[in-house]
């Protein structure tokens, strides 16, 4: 009998989902149909990107898809573009879509998520064409339009990494910037840090605005929303169990329950130091946890893959003029860290002092005082600063200790690096405290 499966979603997730299903079932000689609904014209693209488009360093939308519609299709993938889903019946098996219903064996729900966008930003229920998110091809676009006049001055909303990354693709434009905030710029990261990044942009021309709630559209220059996402899972309301935030909370192997799996920015993740869910809205978790699913989904079962969690390991940038700034976190925050735990921040360089092109960059390190684990890294500095992180993340995964960091064997040579490495460095200063 074929396995019949639908795909509502189709991104990340739902066509990592989609494609490794198939794989894993030609492999175990199942029989298996996919069909998959895109509410949208576009399907595997890089959200990612999109401000690197608006700030002119991708030459299009297009350079942003990874595959397209055409690709899944030759794959075996039946898929609809431009059908949005409107209804899941979980009991009864069965999606609405196009006004038709779909029956289904198995149903992946990798919906993704939606930004956050308050009521006072809306006219007559719709965003005016100068107020909106940046989160599809079709906002990368419309921004491009609203940015053509580069006399026209720009408001971020929220200082956190598409804020961040909006505001460097403004300035790059040669827009004049005002980032406003509730809180602090980057405000997960540890305070020494976030002013850091603050100090960056002012440096670079920005007007940053922070404890600001803003209640009204101001004037008619353009805004830029970027105060956050939230998982889309309406359509399950009242279905299926679903977290305080609204998402889902799959297994290892992507399923919710018996026949419904999920994957992507619709779920929460397993935090491996936190010991507890958390959302980490991210492409990379996505495709993984998709991965995951479709073996699972197309093995009937036997699969050895499976998506074991995340640690909140993230980077960015912010590079306009002089100012050059690398931005990484890994592991937990100052605030989410227990009261008990030892943090110490260290500074040092990029490279070796006396070699052209050493930066300076700052490590603030978490540990548990009785345990002696890491508990969570953040970095900011110049360039080749940010990337580090991937060691501390490293370490985190397997439990290590700040000593055990701190002894690693990691590379050096003067272009890269210091003798005594200064991460490693800032993880023996902390061992030492402790």
């Amino acid at each position: 009998m074929t396995q019949r499966v639908v795909v509502v979603g189709g991104d990340a997730a739902g066509m990592s989902a989609a494609h490794q299903a198939l794989r894993a079932a030609k492999l175990r000689d199942r029989s298996i149909e996919v069909l998959a609904f895109e509410a949208t014209d576009r399907t595997s693209y890089s959200a990612c990107g999109i401000p690197y488009w608006i700030g002119e360093e991708v030459g299009s939308g297009d350079d942003l898809v990874a595959r397209s519609a055409d690709a899944h299709r030759e794959a075996g993938i039946d898929l609809r573009m431009g059908t949005p889903v409107t209804a899941v019946d979980v009991a009864a098996h069965t999606v609405t879509a196009g006004g038709e219903d779909f029956e289904y064996d198995d149903l992946v729900f990798a919906t993704g998520a939606q930004p956050i966008i308050p009521d006072w930003a809306l006219v007559d229920g719709t965003l005016p064409d100068h107020v909106g998110p940046v989160h599809t091809l079709a906002d990368g676009a419309r921004w491009l339009d609203q940015l053509d006049d580069r006399s026209r001055p720009v408001t971020i909303l929220g200082a956190g990494y598409i804020g961040l990354e909006m505001a460097e693709a403004a300035l790059r434009r040669g827009h004049q910037v005002t980032l406003k905030s509730q809180g602090r710029v980057m405000s997960t990261f540890a305070r020494e840090l976030s002013e850091r990044v603050e100090g960056g942009l002012r440096d670079a021309g920005a007007t940053v605005e922070t404890g600001v709630t803003m209640t009204s559209i101001e004037n008619d220059d353009p805004l830029i929303l970027a105060i956050g996402l939230e998982p889309r899972t309406s359509l399950l309301e009242g279905q299926v169990s679903l977290s305080e935030r609204g998402a889902l909370r799959p297994d290892r192997h992507g399923q919710v329950q018996e026949h419904l799996w999920s994957a992507g920015d619709c779920c929460e993740v397993w935090h491996r130091v936190l010991d507890d869910w958390a959302y980490l809205p991210l492409g990379t978790h996505a495709n993984k946890q998709g991965r995951a699913l479709g073996d699972a989904l197309g093995s009937g079962g036997d699969s050895g893959l499976h998506f074991d969690g995340a640690l909140g390991t993230a980077i960015t940038r912010f590079t306009v003029g002089d100012v050059d700034l690398e931005i990484s976190t890994t592991g937990l925050t100052r605030t989410q860290a227990p009261d008990s735990a030892a943090s110490l921040l260290t500074e040092g360089s990029t490279a070796s002092g006396y070699f052209p092109g050493a930066a300076p960059l700052a490590i603030h390190v978490t540990a548990d005082p009785s345990s002696r684990r890491l508990l969570g890294v953040q970095i900011v500095g110049g360039p080749g600063a940010g990337k580090r992180i991937d060691a501390a993340a490293a370490c985190l995964w397997m439990g290590a200790t700040v000593d055990e960091l701190a002894w690693m064997d990691l590379s050096y040579a003067p272009p890269f690096a210091t003798a005594w490495e200064v991460l490693q460095v800032a993880a023996r200063r902390l061992a030492e405290r402790l």
